[in-house]
Protein backbone atom coordinates (compact mmCIF):
# COMPACT_ATOMS: atom_id res chain seq x y z
CA UNK A 1 0.00 0.00 0.00
CA UNK A 2 1.43 3.33 -1.04
CA UNK A 3 1.41 6.08 1.56
CA UNK A 4 1.95 9.80 1.09
CA UNK A 5 2.43 12.44 3.77
CA UNK A 6 -0.84 13.38 5.50
CA UNK A 7 -2.14 14.78 8.77
CA UNK A 8 -5.30 15.08 10.83
CA UNK A 9 -6.22 16.76 14.08
CA UNK A 10 -5.27 19.94 15.88
CA UNK A 11 -3.14 21.12 18.77
CA UNK A 12 -6.22 22.17 20.75
CA UNK A 13 -6.76 20.82 24.25
CA UNK A 14 -8.39 17.38 24.17
CA UNK A 15 -7.20 16.65 20.63
CA UNK A 16 -4.20 15.03 18.95
CA UNK A 17 -2.31 16.02 15.80
CA UNK A 18 -1.34 12.93 13.79
CA UNK A 19 1.14 13.12 10.92
CA UNK A 20 1.81 10.06 8.73
CA UNK A 21 4.86 9.70 6.49
CA UNK A 22 6.03 6.89 4.20
CA UNK A 23 8.52 4.54 5.90
CA UNK A 24 9.65 0.95 6.12
CA UNK A 25 8.18 -0.69 9.19
CA UNK A 26 5.91 1.03 11.67
CA UNK A 27 7.32 3.67 13.98
CA UNK A 28 5.31 5.88 16.34
CA UNK A 29 6.89 9.04 17.75
CA UNK A 30 4.74 10.51 20.51
CA UNK A 31 4.93 13.89 22.17
CA UNK A 32 2.58 14.22 25.11
CA UNK A 33 2.63 15.83 28.52
CA UNK A 34 0.96 12.67 29.84
CA UNK A 35 3.20 10.14 28.09
CA UNK A 36 4.56 8.88 31.41
CA UNK A 37 1.06 7.83 32.44
CA UNK A 38 -0.65 7.08 29.11
CA UNK A 39 2.08 6.90 26.45
CA UNK A 40 1.94 3.13 26.14
CA UNK A 41 -1.86 3.19 25.70
CA UNK A 42 -1.75 6.03 23.15
CA UNK A 43 0.87 4.20 21.07
CA UNK A 44 -1.15 0.97 21.30
CA UNK A 45 -4.30 2.71 20.02
CA UNK A 46 -2.34 4.24 17.12
CA UNK A 47 -0.68 0.93 16.21
CA UNK A 48 -3.91 -1.07 16.50
CA UNK A 49 -5.88 1.43 14.39
CA UNK A 50 -3.27 1.40 11.62
CA UNK A 51 -3.07 -2.39 11.73
CA UNK A 52 -6.85 -2.65 11.36
CA UNK A 53 -6.54 -0.44 8.26
CA UNK A 54 -3.80 -2.64 6.79
CA UNK A 55 -1.02 -0.10 7.28
CA UNK A 56 2.21 -1.68 8.50
CA UNK A 57 4.79 0.66 6.96
CA UNK A 58 4.60 4.26 8.17
CA UNK A 59 6.21 6.82 10.41
CA UNK A 60 3.63 8.41 12.69
CA UNK A 61 4.36 11.60 14.58
CA UNK A 62 1.68 12.30 17.14
CA UNK A 63 1.38 15.38 19.33
CA UNK A 64 -1.16 14.65 22.03
CA UNK A 65 -3.05 17.30 23.97
CA UNK A 66 -5.08 15.00 26.21
CA UNK A 67 -7.13 13.17 23.57
CA UNK A 68 -9.37 10.26 24.53
CA UNK A 69 -8.93 6.90 22.79
CA UNK A 70 -11.94 7.52 20.52
CA UNK A 71 -10.43 10.81 19.35
CA UNK A 72 -7.06 9.16 18.75
CA UNK A 73 -8.71 6.45 16.62
CA UNK A 74 -10.65 9.04 14.64
CA UNK A 75 -7.59 11.20 13.94
CA UNK A 76 -5.40 8.23 12.99
CA UNK A 77 -8.13 6.91 10.68
CA UNK A 78 -8.59 10.32 9.03
CA UNK A 79 -4.84 10.72 8.50
CA UNK A 80 -4.61 7.18 7.10
CA UNK A 81 -7.46 7.82 4.64
CA UNK A 82 -5.71 10.98 3.48
CA UNK A 83 -2.36 9.19 3.25
CA UNK A 84 -3.62 6.21 1.25
CA UNK A 85 -6.60 7.61 -0.65
CA UNK A 86 -8.65 4.61 0.49
CA UNK A 87 -12.00 5.69 1.90
CA UNK A 88 -12.78 3.35 4.81
CA UNK A 89 -16.18 5.01 5.35
CA UNK A 90 -17.48 4.27 1.86
CA UNK A 91 -19.97 1.39 1.61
Amino acid sequence: MEIKEALAGTLESGDILVRIYPATGLQVDLQSSVSAQFGRQIKAVITETLGNLGIHDALVQATDKGALDCTIRARVTAAAVRATGIDVWKD
